[in-house]
């Protein structure tokens, strides 16, 4: 996270190589050991629907990766792999404080959320679980978000 200004060429290329390379060939080196059926769930971000001061290029990247979601999931359906997408929200992981982010500024981040609180981990857990579960076997190119209401602002 950092404004336009700060980004060089080489941090934009690190986020990118993260946040779509890495799962676009990882998926790509695992289709042959995929079951049929099968279920790959991205993790993207509500930063791909809102604009978020400072998340430019991680918003970029997680739009990408939730339209590689859309695209794989008709590529890969006659195959018998379904995928399918879970974005997060402003959930409570070390992620924040490696931000630099303290009590305080967590609590204001709370304030903006609907729901008042972060998300917990088990929450998104749980969303990725039931795309990769027998219940969802229908559900193909989804994405759930999870964010407490954020979004919907």
């Amino acid at each position: 996270m950092a404004p336009l200004e700060k980004w060089d060429q080489a941090a934009f290329d690190r986020s990118f190589h993260i946040n779509l390379k890495g799962p676009f060939f990882l998926i790509q080196a695992l289709l042959p050991v995929f079951n049929s059926p099968a279920s790959i769930v991205l993790m993207t971000s509500i930063n791909s629907h809102i604009g978020m001061p400072n998340s430019s290029v991680y918003g970029a990247t997680k739009g990408a990766l939730l339209s590689l979601a859309r695209s794989l999931s008709g590529e890969l359906i006659s195959r018998g792999i379904r995928v399918n997408a879970v974005s997060g929200g402003p959930i409570a992981t070390p992620a924040y404080q490696k931000l630099g982010m303290g009590e305080h500024e967590l609590k204001a981040l709370a304030t903006q959320i609907p729901a008042r609180r972060l998300g917990k981990p088990s929450e998104v857990a749980e969303a990725a679980v039931y795309f990769a579960s027998d219940e969802s076997a229908f559900t193909v190119g989804s994405e759930l978000v999870i964010d407490g209401g954020m979004s919907n602002l």
